[in-house]
């Protein structure tokens, strides 16, 4: 596919950097662009991306711009197709999703706003915490159809609970498929009854006890790593997850991937941002998949979705 098209991922932590590196190396789009608040460091990080394009063999360039939250220098978005939203604070050892709340709920409404004015038919991935209001509060901020604001956290907690079954049963990566929906946080919902281990159900794999140990470990990922490092959060796996959906969505592939969107009737559940399987393309999502459940996992998912719409609900108070 020749490359076309223009990406912007707003913020130059960890998170946006290496967004952009794998994004610049999918050699799919024209244009990545990154940017931040803090004058220069956009612009030396597409200065040594590109740099590595003699060696990774991609053409795609990256361009670094300061934007400020009066609205300046944003032009630099101008009608990109797709916005990545990494901008915010990352999490501390202690803190809670929840604890981000305030603080990040001012960075991503500006930025949503932004977009909605300089790109204002682009798709935006929220990867911001906590990330089902986020993912809520751009699409309010923005006034974009909600079809085209979509929160990255499902396949980041989908790919910790595949890699957790995958290193206790010994089995490739590849042979293991396994699906987490709900928030991104405590109602996180893994979903064991449709997990397999080389085309055999889970269960009969590991056991009761010890998928009941692995999906806790997988609804703790990010605070595991939090705590190993000491300092920040993880960036590697989420930057990997949120590069393959806007692929696909660049792509208009129609591929499946488990993303936070809107509900509106499937599994009995309306009007919340929620962790759902969910097909991909130019416009965002095309459609809810409505995964078959079983009733204790249909349980925690509604569970879930009545957390979430309490969270969300303080979003709109502030």
């Amino acid at each position: 596919m020749a490359r076309h098209g223009k990406v912007s991922v707003i913020g130059s932590g960890f998170y946006g950097t290496t967004t952009a590196q794998r994004l610049a190396e999918y050699d799919i789009f024209e244009t990545v662009v990154l940017t931040d608040i803090l004058d220069g460091k956009p612009q030396g990080v597409a200065l040594d991306i590109n740099q590595s394009r003699p060696v990774e063999g991609f053409e795609t360039e990256v361009v670094g711009a300061t934007t400020l939250p009066d609205g300046s220098g944003y032009e630099a978005i101008a009608d990109s197709d797709i916005v990545i939203i990494t901008a915010g604070l990352p999490r501390k050892p202690g803190m809670s999703r929840m604890d981000l709340l305030e603080v990040n709920a001012g960075i991503v409404g500006g930025v949503a706003k932004n977009v909605a004015k300089y790109a204002p038919n682009a798709v935006i991935l929220v990867v911001s915490n906590p990330l089902d209001e986020m993912t809520a509060l751009a699409q309010k901020a923005s006034g974009f159809p909600k079809e085209r604001v979509i929160g990255q956290a499902g396949v980041l907690d989908t790919a910790r609970f595949t890699n957790f079954v995958a290193e206790a049963t010994g089995a490739a990566v590849k042979d293991v498929k396994t699906l987490t929906l709900g928030s991104h946080g405590e109602t996180m919902v893994p979903v064991p009854s449709v997990s397999t281990v080389n085309g055999k159900k889970i269960f009969d794999v590991l056991g009761k006890e010890k998928v009941a140990e692995l999906v806790d470990r997988t609804r703790n990922g990010g605070a595991e790593i939090v705590a190993l490092l000491k300092t920040g959060s993880a960036y590697y796996a989420p930057s990997a997850a949120v590069a393959r959906m806007a692929k696909a969505v660049h792509e208009d592939s129609g591929a499946v991937f488990p993303v936070c969107a809107w509900v509106d009737g499937e599994f009995g559940i309306s009007g919340v941002y929620l962790g759902v399987e969910a097909q991909l393309g130019k416009g965002g999502i095309r459609k809810i998949v409505e995964t078959p459940l079983d009733a204790e996992e249909l349980a925690a998912l509604k569970v879930a979705a009545e957390a979430v719409r309490a969270k969300q609900a303080d979003v709109e108070n502030l």
